[in-house]
């Protein structure tokens, strides 16, 4: 179990791994400096159980509404916040400002897990959905537990350049370029029947204060982030239910004649209790047990395996039950690492 000085530590070298220097920073200062007393610290540290990335994911749900502040305007906070650049002296003596101007702001983003909605991961996903394509010729109807505010739902209509292939419509609302190592996937026409997630805190990108929410998350030095984040969001229509994972696959997890279903995750089922992992795991395999070459499913996940290179990515196919080690991709999904058979 990660103690919160020691989870702020750790979130900080992730931050710095991931690319964010500034959050790097943050985290770190927030682990040094953030005191026991006072209304957020107080709560903070008496939270109960794993406090850090595997468990309630504190650092950044305070990261986070922090960010919210400078997002919604907040000046102060905001002239140390990039693209300013401050002294730690100057960047602690904000933070603690707002800590104390906005405590009951902050109290109500702490109720909440984080909510990222990376993009980026969608390259994964376009490169999965060729891949089904091609072995099965047939359209996917999309399926996404944990799917937050549905961006992801979207894949089909963005763009992922490898740097030899590029896959995906003509007028793709943007294009994902992460850092490709192996072969390309197979080209091949994605057709989609429909798309729906659910989520226990599902968000709306057309509604302002879930917009601000699928921002905040995002870190304040990586613009590039915000920006395919923003055309995402102008994009976005797939619906999300406020659902329980294994209550909604359920009733999801129907056989159509002629359509391949995905059901996907991308980087959200550590968020699901066990007996909630246990429970659709045992669902899509009953569901599998009875798919045929005309209805098959597929069961995608993006997600942590303890190895800190990056998420494996990992399918598995009915009917016939078979895993496919498809290789691994950064949690943020600028690199891929692809070692998918070919289909």
């Amino acid at each position: 179990m990660t103690g919160l000085r020691a989870a702020f530590a750790l979130q900080s070298r992730a931050c710095a791994a991931l690319g964010s220097p500034f959050m790097e920073r943050l985290m770190a200062l927030c682990g040094e400096r953030l005191p026991e007393n006072g209304p957020i610290g107080a709560r903070l540290f008496g939270w109960p159980g794993d406090v850090g990335p595997h468990g309630a994911s504190l650092p950044l749900r305070l990261a986070g509404a922090l960010h919210a502040l400078v997002l919604a305007g907040d000046g102060p906070l905001a002239a140390a916040y990039p693209p300013h650049a401050v002294d730690d002296e100057t960047l602690w003596a904000a933070v603690t400002d707002a800590l104390a101007r906005h405590e009951a702001d902050i109290q109500h983003w702490l109720d909440s897990a984080p909510q990222t909605n990376e993009v980026r991961r969608s390259a994964a996903l376009i490169a999965v959905g060729n891949w089904l394509a091609a072995r099965f010729g047939l359209p996917l109807r999309l399926s996404e537990p944990g799917a937050s505010g549905g961006l992801n739902l979207m894949f089909d209509r963005y763009a992922l350049n490898t740097g030899d292939t590029r896959l995906g419509p003509d007028d793709a609302a943007l294009t994902l370029t992460p850092d490709w190592r192996g072969t390309p996937p197979p080209r091949a026409a994605i057709a989609v029947t429909g798309r729906r997630g659910a989520d226990l805190n599902p968000l709306n990108p057309a509604r302002a204060e879930d917009r601000l929410r699928l921002l905040a998350y995002l870190w304040p030095d990586q613009t590039d982030r915000r920006a395919l984040t923003e055309a995402a969001i102008a994009t976005a229509q797939a619906p999300v239910d406020r659902a329980d994972a294994a209550d909604w696959l359920a009733g999801r997890l129907d056989h159509r004649r002629g359509e391949a279903h995905l059901v996907y995750h991308t980087v959200a089922w550590q968020y699901f209790p066990a007996e909630v992992q246990a429970r659709c795991a045992a669902l899509l395999a009953e569901a599998g047990a009875t798919a045929t070459p005309e209805t098959p499913l597929a069961h995608f996940g993006m997600e942590g395996d303890g190895d800190p290179k990056g998420a494996a990515l990992t399918l598995t196919l009915w009917p016939g039950a078979e895993t496919f080690a498809m290789g691994r991709a950064d949690f943020h999904g600028r690199w891929i690492d692809w070692r998918a058979p070919a289909p």
